[in-house]
């Protein structure tokens, strides 16, 4: 089980446990769950790489205590 940040820069800051398995839509889900928010209009970034969905949070190397910038579409 890990704790990934995730940041909006717009005054919500939430943490999510998931696990290093989980897709990014898997994750997607459980953010939109916290906030309220539709998973289909939830980006997910780091610096200027934008996360696929299909792709699990263990091949994009993202680990416990990490910090992900949250856009909405």
């Amino acid at each position: 089980m890990i704790e990934v940040i995730c940041n909006d820069r717009l005054g919500k800051k939430i943490r999510v446990k998931c696990l290093p398995d989980d897709t990014i839509g898997d994750f997607k889900k459980l953010v939109a769950s916290q906030i309220g928010t539709a998973p289909e209009k939830i980006i997910l970034k780091k610096s200027y790489t934008t996360f696929k969905d299909h792709i699990t949070l263990a091949d994009y190397e993202i680990h416990n205590g990490m910090s992900l910038e949250l856009y909405y579409a």
